[in-house]
């Protein structure tokens, strides 16, 4: 039992891209959806959608081809929280990646949320 499930989704999605695999299923929570359904509104991802097996929920990803995510790193940890302002929000590759945020308006891209003008706690940069 993992103490940080995001970081566990995250990790099975880059392990699942580098290895050329077609689709990931991950046991399913709200924030998980979510940060998939950024990834996919950014390109990095074909489609997601909740399934059900045995009565219990599942995250299926369906992935690009290999080499579309690079890296994906967990920047807010549980033991760690790291929270920023909209001035804040960190550029990743000079704009050739993205920032995740939890932020009081949802789970958004960080330039979306720059755009929006609020903050929140920096889930995850992906490239």
């Amino acid at each position: 039992m993992s103490s940080d499930p995001l970081a566990d989704f995250l990790s099975s999605l880059s392990n699942a891209s580098r290895a050329g695999k077609r689709e990931l299923v991950a046991p399913y929570s709200r924030l998980k959806r979510d940060v998939a359904q950024v990834l996919k509104e950014e390109g990095y991802i074909e489609q997601v959608e909740v399934i059900y097996q045995d009565d219990k929920p599942f995250v299926r990803v369906v992935l690009k081809p290999p080499g579309v995510i690079t890296k994906i790193q967990r920047v807010s940890k549980p033991g760690l929280r790291r929270y920023v302002g909209a001035q804040c929000i960190p550029r990743v590759l000079g704009g050739m990646g993205i920032c995740i945020l939890s932020t009081s308006k949802g789970v958004m891209a960080g330039h979306k949320a720059k755009r929006l003008r609020v903050g929140g706690e920096l889930l995850a940069m992906v490239y």
